[in-house]
């Protein structure tokens, strides 16, 4: 008897472990709550972001000293394979001639590669000025900035058709700066699609895409560990003055914001539940500035009644990613370093 009472008394027991050990289920975080928590994040990203070289180099298209250099489209054709090989950057004197954009040889091979690596000053990176004009000086500066391209090709014709991609890493003294993956295809001004991606080396990256057509879209994502902290996209629906909105879906965090036709009001998302009692008014003018894609800023209410505008939440890292996603979106630093260096090698080898 003494023994079924033991035995009975370890089966409650091990039963009462277990159900120590089921979770209760958790209520839902408020809408509020997670706002703050996701906007504090943003917040975070864009503080470690901007305190890096990589963000300088995706700053430098916003710089009005930069901006002169206009992007030169080269009309022509060059893939990987025609610009491989290591290069530093060694001006020739005896070849000083002017050749419209690309005036000076300004490169040596020294090794082969089945990669596009090329090794020159810092200075001419960040101050790309220097880049596309003759300084005697810089001749004997350290080459001690790399761009290495694994990827790379610009087919490009008079009838405005392109194909690009580009796949490059950035060091700096040896250090990691992080990487570019930009890819553009046009064959008409109706038809065409772009998507350019900054991946910084502390997981956080930036991305970009858009696309035209009968159906356009325009989006971009802040994420970190391929996780959307903050992503914004808008479908347009017809060409020209009868383009209008179809879609428009904002994540922050957890939060999804959407508004689209055949929606009565503004829908408010949390972990993919509709919220009941929360909202978002969404108010475009040309002096907003609480989003992206454009001119725009969102009212937030919460369950509590109280309200808040994502541009204050967000506060002033939203200027900055601004400025990150519009030299993205321009494919500055591609057009402007990277193709003007490809072009140069590929001219001054033939």
């Amino acid at each position: 008897m003494k023994r079924n009472i033991a035995i009975i008394g370890i089966v409650f027991s091990i039963i009462g472990m277990s159900c120590s050990k089921i979770e209760t289920p958790q209520p839902q975080q408020g809408l509020k709550l997670s706002i703050q928590q996701n906007t504090a994040a943003i917040n975070t990203a864009i503080s470690t972001i901007s305190a890096t070289k990589g963000y300088q180099i995706l700053s430098l298209g916003t710089n009005a000293a930069a901006k002169d250099l206009a992007a030169v489209t080269y009309k022509d054709s060059i893939t990987l394979a025609l610009v491989a090989g290591i290069y530093d950057y060694q001006m020739d004197s005896i070849r000083l001639y002017h050749n419209f954009a690309y005036p000076f040889r300004l490169f040596k091979k020294t090794a082969p590669s089945d990669m596009m690596i090329v090794n020159l000053p810092q200075k001419l990176i960040f101050h790309p000025g220097y880049l596309h004009s003759f300084v005697k000086q810089d001749s004997v500066l350290k080459n001690d900035f790399t761009i290495t391209a694994s990827d790379y090709h610009l087919y490009y014709n008079h009838w405005n058709n392109l194909d690009y991609k580009l796949m490059a890493g950035l060091k700096l003294d040896s250090v990691d700066l992080g990487s570019f993956n930009i890819s553009a295809v046009s064959s008409s001004y109706n038809n065409q699609s772009n998507s350019s991606q900054y991946t910084f080396t502390d997981g956080y990256s930036i991305s970009t895409a858009w696309q035209t057509g009968d159906t356009s879209k325009l989006s971009f994502a802040l994420l970190q560990n391929n996780d959307p902290l903050l992503k914004e996209t808008t479908l347009f629906v017809g060409t020209g003055f009868h383009r209008r909105e179809k879609q428009y879906d904002l994540m922050i965090g957890n939060v999804e914001i959407r508004r689209g036709f055949g929606i009565d009001s503004i829908q408010v998302f949390q972990d993919g539940v509709l919220q009941k009692t929360a909202g978002a008014k969404i108010t475009d003018s040309a002096d907003s500035t609480g989003t992206i894609c454009g001119n725009r800023d969102i009212l937030l209410t919460f369950d509590d009644g109280t309200t808040a505008k994502l541009s204050d939440l967000l506060g002033s890292p939203l200027t900055q990613l601004k400025t990150l996603i519009s030299s993205l979106h321009d494919m500055y630093f591609a057009e402007n370093i990277v193709d003007y260096i490809a072009v140069n090698i590929y001219y001054n080898s033939r």
